[in-house]
């Protein structure tokens, strides 16, 4: 256990100090990396510890950017760039709040009924934003250039999305390790008999989502000031849910290294390898998703741990 948490806070300071050593593009990169990968990991506190694979989780992003949009154009008439951490925050706690709500009728489904019901919620949210005229959503909303005049802007970003990662591993890791982590994974193994067993369901599997939606929502938030002009369109995006299973789905669901590891490889492989060919990244998403599907159902994680033959079976 020490030896990965030791490795896991160099493996943070390394990204930390990247602005120093390498490039802007290469800082980008590693931002992205950042920024997918807490996405990622913050999805799969629902979805791969407790099992309930939610395909519109892009609301909390959604509702993340949003919030402070809305509070920058309303109440500070477009100013307020010292308030960004506190815009930031208030953004996850409204993600959270807002998933505590949906959470009563939405986790009483389970399987493809849940993970539709929350891809219905993103879009009716989505058409929200864009409709109501006094959010602002369809013709967007400016968020205030919070980069302080001695960083560079990609430096900036990435210094806080090497946080929020940090933040968002340290709480995957409590989950795991904690009684409450130890409930999700008995729901996602057989609901009924965790419940027989006095496994507070209900109560771990809204906790599940409302600690998932927070994380979301600071990321959004954050997401937001990155891009400075925010829309519906930008935020609300149904490929930010996808690009959270896949990456799961690619380094290995209910782990807290699989989706890190499937965020870097996908990472590199739409930013470098394909950097140059944007309408080849479906495609290769596509194809890699397919292909782990059938050789490797675990993951990247699943091929590693898997054991030669002669080490599964006992000899004669």
């Amino acid at each position: 256990m020490t030896t990965r948490i030791l490795a896991t806070l160099v493996f943070l300071a390394v990204l930390a100090a990247a602005p120093a050593f390498v490039p802007p593009f290469e800082v980008r990169v590693l931002s992205l990396f950042c920024f997918w990968g807490a996405l990622s990991l913050a999805w799969n506190i629902l979805g791969g510890f407790a099992g309930y694979w939610s395909f519109g989780h892009t609301v909390f992003v959604g509702v993340g950017a949003f919030v402070p949009g809305v509070i920058v154009a309303k109440l500070f008439d477009g100013g307020g760039a010292e308030l960004m951490p506190l815009l930031v925050l208030v953004g996850g706690l409204v993600s959270a709040a807002f998933a505590g709500i949906i959470a009563w009728p939405l986790l009483r489904l389970r399987g493809i009924y849940f993970a539709i019901a929350m891809l219905g919620v993103a879009q009716v949210t989505g058409e929200l934003s864009a409709a109501i005229e006094w959010i602002g959503g369809g013709v967007g909303l400016s968020l205030p250039d919070a980069v302080p005049a001695a960083l560079a802007p990609e430096a900036f970003f990435h210094y806080i999305f090497v946080g929020l990662l940090a933040l968002t591993i340290g709480a995957a890791a409590w989950v795991r390790g904690a009684r409450f982590g130890q409930g999700l994974l008995a729901i996602r193994e057989d609901e009924d008999t965790a419940r027989m067993l006095a496994v507070p369901t209900e109560g771990y599997k809204i906790a599940a989502l409302v600690l998932s939606a927070f994380l979301t929502g600071l990321l959004g938030a954050t997401y937001g000031f990155s891009l400075g002009y925010i829309t519906t369109d930008s935020v609300f995006r149904t490929d930010f849910s996808l690009n959270m299973i896949v990456h799961a789905l690619l380094g290995g669901i209910g782990t807290i290294a699989g989706p890190l590891l499937g965020a870097a490889v996908m990472v590199v492989l739409t930013q470098v390898v394909l950097g140059e060919m944007l309408n080849l990244h479906l495609f290769a998403t596509g194809a890699l998703v397919v292909a782990m599907v059938l050789l490797a159902p675990q993951g990247f994680l699943g091929l590693w741990r898997r054991k030669p033959r002669a080490q599964r079976e006992p000899g004669p």
